[in-house]
């Protein structure tokens, strides 16, 4: 492989995966708080923990969509949507399995719901509506 190639392929996969990673820690790091109704009190009272669950994850799932489109090659572009759906809802999953084990938090499979929602109305959201403004680069 030419030097140009791996280079082009390493900021390929920086710039579309790059972010999907950093979201998806920051959900780590948010599940890890014992008390996430004292750090967003006003939050969970206006919206409800449903809400912020299925608003998380659509975040995750355009941010999936995004790099499972133009950050990969082959058959994998062309099932893109339905990639990024997967992968954030099986996130949304190994979240709950995390939150068993912190301090006074639980996992409930309506929370998993609410996240595979959400994902998929922001995949589905930035396949229709925003494709062309989110590509970074060829």
């Amino acid at each position: 492989m030419e030097p140009r190639t791996v280079w082009s392929t390493w900021r390929r996969t920086v710039l579309y995966w790059g972010p999907v990673v950093l979201y998806a820690g920051l959900i780590f790091y948010l599940s890890s708080q014992s008390h996430p109704d004292e750090d967003l009190p006003s939050l969970f009272a206006v919206f409800g923990d449903k809400v912020l669950h299925a608003v998380e994850y659509a975040v995750l799932g355009g941010l999936c969509y995004r790099a499972f489109r133009w950050g990969a090659n082959g058959a994998v572009t062309s099932r893109a949507l339905f990639l990024a759906i997967g992968a954030a809802s099986l996130y949304g999953i190994t979240d709950e399995v995390h939150q068993l084990f912190v301090p006074f938090r639980e996992a409930g499979w309506q929370d998993w719901m609410a996240d595979t929602v959400g994902a998929t109305l922001g995949a589905a959201g930035i396949s229709r509506f925003a494709a062309p403004p989110f590509r970074v680069c060829p």
